[in-house]
């Protein structure tokens, strides 16, 4: 991987002979793990304008470039997390000479309080080209990461590192983007297609990092730069961006059925009731789920745009033979996508009911997309993969001019991503809609065996007995198993109530960024041999502060909490009476603390005896209140699956109840 410096470019032909399409990734990091920013991206023509206002690709129009240019959204990575975009640049349209690649901050933000910027471009078959570290942004809310640009007909790289202090307005205003900041009298007037603010309907709330849509109905649009004085032009009104949303979601209230009685069952369109074996369990999931794909385009996407599948016609297919020595091999699925006359093609091996991949299989698999010039194996399980820890250990022949990329899904990421899309973003059609609702009923129903993560593994029960007997000592490798599946158990928690919220749930990591996965979970194995818990941060867009998990395994108990700061304005009784109230409806065995400035503990107590004498929470010292620890506590459960007596199904509860109870009233 090559490192660039502000200003250095590099022809992406001689880095890679996979970049006819390539993924580049925006990252960065923040004291506090909430510091966030929005990704853009601007198609410029030869004069370094935009074409129209479709050429613009930031966060409600993530797809630009009739399809060449997606915003992939965030990703999980050991560290915290990054934006993706993928480009394909074989489609990108001709007028398009120059790219532009950037991010925005917003509510008085800059990215100067944000740490280890970096920008990570790589090929197609997922190998690292370049790298670019930003060292010191400054006081600016927008800034140029870097540029794809066409010279001599080869597309090559450039790091700009410029930053903007007007923000994405100014930024996009330089490029040609048609821009009016104030849409609050049109949101009052409502959309004559959607109904919006319409009287009586709520208001309204600004999107961060999202152009506002025009209000006046006749633009008048300024001059390309260096061009002449020209007569106003008026028209009709030219599209521009929107934050408005019009797509196709169900409806949360469920129409009354027509059924005579409850004992009627609704006809599936994915019937569960034949299902006897493990091998009808793949082979079904793995049909219903390709068919769905090809179905519906942005379920497609967004399932193979992080593969470096091009947007384009997407076919699938199941019980495919694919010649293999002397006895063909069967994947259980091919997905193949078609864009510019160009091919690209990916095997599909699934397992179902907690089954794990086998090594042999998948390594054979890759040796057949190899020869057959494929791009990429695809593996869905019930399993979560994590970084730095593959769930199969796959060789890779250097001397193959061709790459084959390695990915994996799981079941749990499938129906997350079907979820958000019927339920909070949308698709084109109500039929596309209904559709996604089939497979995700299909998904979540017990007997699909598409459940996603539900076994803590073999180590859980000798480990939970040696923290009990203190015979557990640091550098066993069984309390790594654990920890390791901690982690994809907190990761698949972070996918279910993402999907449910409509909102990014990510899990934060303490660690330092870049440092090896590995050696960090080696030292939180270490520390669960020492203290017997196992403690887990999600960070939950839009709430006050970041939900905390800890198991204490010699207690049996589990704990989540949030840490929420007291306003600045009022008197501390105020503050404390304000908090209960807020809490009205909270459990009543939900724990207060008062955090106090300085080493010191402030008074605690249940909110039941709170209510009556919130003056409690006051220090008694006159110390000063900075904030509220928030805590509840439940028995968690002892067996390793996710049973009604299991681990995995105590700690879904606990954050359920958690978040409904407490975190949704704050």
């Amino acid at each position: 991987m090559q490192k660039m410096t502000k200003g250095a470019n590099v022809g992406l032909a001689a880095l890679s002979e996979n970049v006819s399409s390539v993924v580049m990734s925006l990252g960065w990091s923040s004291p506090t793990g909430e510091g966030d920013a929005d990704v853009s991206v601007l198609l410029l023509d030869e004069n370094g304008k935009v074409g129209s206002d479709a050429d613009f690709c930031f966060y409600n129009n993530p797809i630009a470039g009739d399809g060449s240019v997606q915003l992939l959204g965030k990703t999980p990575t050991a560290d915290g997390d990054e934006d993706r975009i993928s480009f394909d640049l074989d489609a990108v349209p001709a007028r398009v000479q120059q790219i532009i690649v950037a991010a925005s901050r917003y509510g008085g933000a800059r990215f100067g309080e944000l740490d280890d910027l970096h920008l990570t471009l790589a090929d197609s078959s997922g190998d690292s080209l370049v790298q670019f570290s930003v060292e010191d942004a400054g006081a600016v809310s927008a800034f140029i990461f870097g540029e794809l640009y066409r010279r001599g007909g080869a597309w090559k790289f450039r790091a700009v590192g410029q930053g903007y202090e007007s923000g994405l307005a100014g930024l996009a205003t330089d490029f040609g983007v048609d821009i009016d900041d104030d849409a609050e009298d049109e949101d009052a007037a409502g959309d004559p297609e959607t109904g919006a603010g319409a009287p009586g309907a709520a208001e309204p709330s600004a999107t961060p990092g999202t152009i506002p849509a025009p209000r006046s109905p006749q633009p008048v649009r300024a001059a390309p730069a260096g061009a002449g004085e020209r007569p106003v032009e008026e028209g009709p009104p030219r599209s521009r961006p929107r934050t408005a949303r019009k797509k196709v979601t169900l409806p949360r209230t469920v129409k009354k059925a027509l059924a005579e009685n409850d004992s009627w069952r609704t006809a599936r369109l994915f019937p569960l009731s034949a299902l006897r074996n493990d091998r009808e369990r793949e082979t079904r999931a793995t049909s219903v789920l390709l068919s769905v794909m090809a179905q519906v385009p942005e379920f497609g996407r967004r399932l193979t745009a992080g593969f470096g599948a091009p947007a384009g016609r997407m076919e699938t297919f199941t019980e495919v033979s694919l010649p293999h020595g002397e006895s063909p091999r069967r994947p259980d699925g091919v997905i193949r996508v078609e864009r510019a006359g160009k091919l690209w093609t990916a095997l599909v091996e699934t397992k179902t009911n907690g089954n794990a991949l086998r090594q042999e299989q998948v390594q054979a698999y890759m040796g057949i997309a190899a020869r057959r010039g494929y791009e990429a194996v695809i593996t869905l399980s019930n399993d979560v993969a994590l970084e730095g820890s593959p769930l199969v250990d796959v060789r890779i022949d250097g001397r193959r001019k061709h790459k084959v990329a390695l990915w994996h899904l799981s079941w749990a990421e499938v129906a997350h991503q079907a979820q958000m899309l019927i339920r909070h973003e949308g698709v084109g059609t109500a039929a596309h809609a209904w559709l996604l609702q089939e497979l995700l009923y299909y998904l979540q129903h017990e007997h699909s065996g598409c459940h996603g993560f539900q076994n803590m593994g073999s180590a859980w029960v000798p480990v939970r007995k040696g923290i009990d007997d203190e015979t557990l000592c640091q550098g066993d490798p069984r309390a790594m198993e654990v920890i390791e599946n901690w982690e994809r158990l907190v990761r698949q928690v972070c996918l279910r109530l993402g999907g449910e919220l409509g909102r990014k749930v990510l899990p934060v990591q303490r660690a330092r960024r870049g440092s090896d996965p590995r050696a960090r979970r080696a030292d939180l194995a270490d520390q669960l041999c020492s203290d017997g818990r196992l403690h887990a941060e999600l960070r939950i867009e839009g709430t006050p502060g970041i939900l905390a998990m800890t198991a204490d395994l010699r207690t049996g108990r589990l704990r989540t909490s949030i840490e929420v700061p007291t306003p600045e304005q009022g008197y501390p009784l105020s503050r404390a009476k304000r908090l209960i109230r807020r809490l009205e409806t909270a459990p009543a065995d939900l724990h207060i603390e008062t955090l106090v400035d300085g080493d010191g503990a402030g008074p605690r107590g249940t909110l039941e005896r709170l209510r009556p004498e919130p003056a409690d929470l006051l220090p008694k010292d006159g110390a000063e209140m900075v904030g509220f620890r928030l805590s509840l506590f439940k028995s968690m459960g002892n067996g390793r699956g996710s049973a009604e007596s299991g681990f995995i199904r105590s700690v879904d509860d606990a954050v359920d109840r958690f978040h409904a109870g407490v975190i949704a009233q704050l």
